[in-house]
C-alpha cells in the first residue's frame, strides 16, 4: 500500500485522562484500520498505540483561570506550531480529545481550512458555561458524547452528534477483584483506603498533603488501615514524598495503577475529575474534594449551573457521596466522611447498586461506536 493511501489521523488530547481516553479511541480505530497513521499531541497510552507525538500530552496539563494565564504563552505557542503541521499535512479527520480550551480554537481553523473534525468527550457545558455550544458549532463536524444526557444538547443545537458511552465501562468490570488486587499491590488484612489527588502536578501539590494529614486521622480510629496513592509520574511521586514528611502513614505509593489502587480500596477520597467516575465504575464509596486557588474558584462558582461538581453525583443527579470543595476541604472532614463510609456496611451497600446502574447505562461497546462515528472521515466521506 502507497502510503498516500493509509489514512491519516490527527489527535490531540491533553494530560492523563484525555491520553487513557486516546488510547481506547486509537485502539477502536485500529480494529478497522490497522494500516491507521496518527500524529499529533499524546501521551504515553497514546504513544503506544502508534500515535506519533509531535509535543506530549503534559503540556496541555493545565487548568483554571489562574494557572492557564501562567502558562499561556507557552500553550499559544504550541497550538500556533501544531496548527500549522495539520494545515501543511492535512489529515483525512483531526481528532480533538477532551482539553476544549485548547482544541476548540484549533479545530476551528481546521474546519475553516476544509478539513473535518471531530470532538470526543464533551466539555461540561450542562454544568458551567453552557454559552460555549456556540463556539463548538463553529469548531466541530462531529461530537462524541459519553453520557446519554448530552446527545440532546447538541442535536437541539444542530451539532451533528454520536453517543459511545463511557470506553472506560466497558473495560472496567462490573464486579472487581478486590482480593485479587490486594494480593498484587502486597497489601495486608484491614481497611484499604485510596488517595488520588489527580495527575496535573498542580492538583497534587494542593491536594497531596490534605488528603495524607486526613489519613493519619483515619488511623486513630482504624490503626490497621492502609493508603494506597498512585503517582501519575515520578515527578507526582517526588510531591506526594515532599507532602507526607513529618507524616507517619503506612502509605504504599504506586507507579499509576490507579485502577489496581481502586480495585484494592474500601474507600477512596478523590479530585474531582474523571478520576471519580473510576472509583465510581470500581463499586467504591468515595469522598470527592477540590481546590483550586481563590480566583479561579470564585469566577467558576458565579458560571455553575448544578450542585454538584463530582461526576458519580451528576450522573446521579444526587448528592451520593459527599464533596469537599475549598475551605470546606479540610483533613477533618475528609477522614470524618471516609470514616463514615467504613463503619456503615448498608450505606455502603446502597451506594455500590447506584453505581452498579451507572456502570450498566455507560457500558455501550465504545469501541465500536467511536469507529462507525469516524470510518466515513477517514474513508474520505462526510
Amino acid at each position: 500500500m502507497r502510503i498516500h493511501d493509509v489514512p491519516k489521523l490527527g489527535v490531540i488530547a491533553g494530560e492523563a485522562s484525555g491520553d487513557l481516553l486516546g488510547a481506547h479511541f486509537i485502539a477502536a480505530l485500529q480494529q478497522s484500520r490497522p494500516d491507521l497513521q496518527a500524529a499529533g499531541i499524546a501521551g504515553p497510552r497514546m504513544i503506544k498505540a502508534g500515535v506519533k507525538a509531535i509535543y506530549p500530552s503534559e503540556k496541555l496539563a493545565v487548568n483554571g483561570y489562574v494557572e492557564v494565564l501562567r502558562h499561556l504563552p507557552e500553550l499559544l505557542w504550541i497550538r500556533s506550531r501544531i496548527t500549522r503541521y495539520f494545515l501543511n499535512e492535512r489529515p483525512r479527520v483531526f481528532v480533538g480529545i477532551d482539553a476544549p480550551d485548547f482544541n476548540f480554537t484549533l479545530e476551528a481553523k481546521l474546519k475553516q481550512a476544509g478539513i473535518p473534525t471531530v470532538h470526543f468527550v464533551s466539555p461540561s457545558i450542562w454544568a458551567w458555561r453552557p454559552e460555549r455550544i456556540h463556539r463548538i458549532k463553529q469548531a466541530v463536524s462531529h461530537m462524541l458524547v459519553i453520557f446519554p444526557f448530552e446527545e440532546e444538547i447538541y442535536r437541539g443545537a444542530g451539532i451533528p452528534v454520536s453517543y459511545v458511552g463511557h470506553p472506560l465501562a466497558d473495560v472496567i468490570p462490573l464486579e472487581p477483584d478486590t482480593a485479587g488486587a490486594r494480593a498484587a499491590l502486597g497489601l495486608q488484612t484491614g481497611p484499604v483506603v485510596a488517595l488520588l489527588p489527580g495527575s496535573r502536578l498542580s492538583e497534587v501539590t494542593r491536594h497531596a498533603r490534605l488528603m495524607l494529614e486526613a489519613a493519619v486521622r483515619i488511623l486513630r480510629h482504624h490503626p490497621d488501615a492502609q493508603f494506597v496513592l498512585p503517582a501519575a509520574s515520578e515527578a507526582a511521586s517526588r510531591l506526594i514524598r515532599q507532602a507526607g514528611q513529618g507524616l507517619d502513614v503506612p502509605l504504599h505509593i504506586l507507579a499509576g495503577q490507579s485502577h489496581a489502587a481502586l480495585a484494592a480500596c474500601d474507600v477512596a477520597l478523590v479530585a474531582s475529575g474523571t478520576a471519580t467516575l473510576e472509583a465510581a465504575l470500581f463499586k467504591k464509596p468515595m469522598v470527592i474534594t477540590y481546590r483550586v486557588p481563590a480566583l479561579t474558584a470564585h469566577l467558576m462558582r458565579k458560571k455553575a449551573l448544578l450542585p454538584w461538581i463530582g461526576l458519580p453525583n451528576i450522573l446521579a443527579h444526587d448528592f451520593v457521596v459527599p464533596e469537599r470543595v475549598q475551605e470546606d476541604a479540610t483533613p477533618e472532614n475528609l477522614a470524618n466522611d471516609a470514616l463514615a463510609w467504613l463503619d456503615d456496611a448498608p450505606r455502603r451497600r446502597a451506594v455500590v447498586e447506584t453505581f452498579r446502574g451507572i456502570h450498566l447505562s455507560l457500558r455501550q461497546d465504545a469501541s465500536a461506536r467511536i469507529a462507525e462515528a469516524v470510518a466515513p472521515y477517514l474513508a474520505g466521506g462526510t
